[in-house]
């Protein structure tokens, strides 16, 4: 079972349409996502199977619910460039990236997964932020040749477990490249031995009249078990991992979302300064929960070192392997070694971004 919300826990907190459930949630055993995966199946019945079919690449996830913007105009990737965290001037078609925008202060407010297709930028999106993503794009178009809508009335998102970009004549698809590095960049964390180099992932763009069809007979799997994968890839997750206060160095999201030495952007400044100057206040975890209780910590729940908070639970998922896992965010000086608690239940740690 894997939890994931917005910032506030509502699916809609900037007003973005609600739209209809997925047609594939017709498919026999299929039980609806709730929170920021509302639209979707969690799962079809069998969510562990459904586990091992996607890490096995056997099986496709319904992500219809997540939004999709595109950007047009001759100046869109220079626009794009000079306003979110990476380097996308020379951004090549069907090549993919992801980019972040900032506030002033440098908290994250957005992930974009971005990939052009030579005439179109397309983005991809969190639906409960897209509204506001949209907004603020808008309101720095100023005199450009840039134009964005949003897509997602009529294109729909399928997750594949496959690493390969898209060739010409197929589908447009954005491909994770997590845990890179991507670029001029830094690491937080290990540049070895990364759990995420073993998640092969892309997310392809599909004409909604077209989604029933384009899955055809493959196996589905739910975003449960996108989400476990996920969670034990340390893969971090807007609206999941991030806060008001989030920054890119306390996720390890400056691996392949942030490039160093580009030109200026908002928030440009704290991304600088904690990477030449010091470390940053909050560091991610990866955690193996105690699985001996009848209940599990949710999203947002504290983490304890003794009768002392030092953090707070952001993922949760069952494993078919691992059990349960989590991830969360904690003080930067919290003993590495300690075996933290939420509730009655222990949390053990492993260092995602080094203290």
């Amino acid at each position: 079972m894997t939890h994931v919300t917005s910032p506030t826990g509502d699916p809609a907190t900037d007003g973005s349409a609600v739209r209809p459930p997925s047609p594939l949630l017709q498919r026999p055993g299929a039980v609806e996502s709730s929170g920021a995966d509302a639209g979707v199946a969690a799962h079809y019945g069998d969510p562990h199977r459904e586990q091992r079919l996607l890490a096995e690449g056997l099986s496709v996830v319904d992500l219809s619910h997540l939004a999709v913007l595109t950007v047009t105009g001759p100046d869109r990737l220079s626009w794009l460039h000079s306003l979110t965290s990476q380097a996308l001037t020379d951004l090549a078609p069907r090549t993919s990236t992801e980019t972040l925008i900032l506030s002033p202060k440098g908290h994250i407010e957005h992930q974009l997964r971005v990939v052009d297709d030579g005439g179109t930028t397309w983005l991809i999106t969190e639906p409960h932020t897209a509204r506001a993503a949209q907004t603020w794009l808008d309101s720095m178009r100023f005199m450009l040749r840039v134009e964005v809508a949003d897509r997602t009335d009529d294109i729909a998102v399928v997750g594949e477990p496959v690493a390969r970009e898209s060739a010409e004549g197929e589908h447009l698809a954005w491909v994770d490249h997590w845990p890179g590095p991507v670029g001029d960049t830094a690491l937080y964390g290990p540049a070895e031995g990364h759990p995420g180099a073993d998640r092969p992932w892309r997310e392809v763009l599909v004409p909604r009249s077209e989604l029933t069809a384009y899955v055809g007979e493959r196996p589905l799997s739910g975003t449960w078990a996108a989400e476990a994968l996920r969670v034990a890839a340390w893969r971090p997750r807007a609206g999941a991992e991030t806060d008001h206060r989030t920054i890119a160095h306390e996720l390890d999201w400056l691996r392949t979302a942030v490039h160093l030495h580009k030109g200026c952007y908002r928030g440009q400044e704290t991304i600088a300064r904690v990477h030449n100057l010091g470390r940053p206040p909050r560091r991610l975890v990866f955690l193996h929960l105690d699985g001996s209780g009848h209940t599990l910590p949710e999203p947002g729940d504290d983490l304890q070192l003794g009768d002392k908070a030092v953090g707070r639970i952001t993922s949760v998922a069952r494993h078919y392997e691992d059990g349960p896992i989590a991830l969360a965010v904690i003080k930067r000086n919290t003993d590495p070694t300690a075996v933290l608690a939420s509730g009655p239940t222990s949390a053990a740690q492993t260092v995602v971004v080094e203290p």
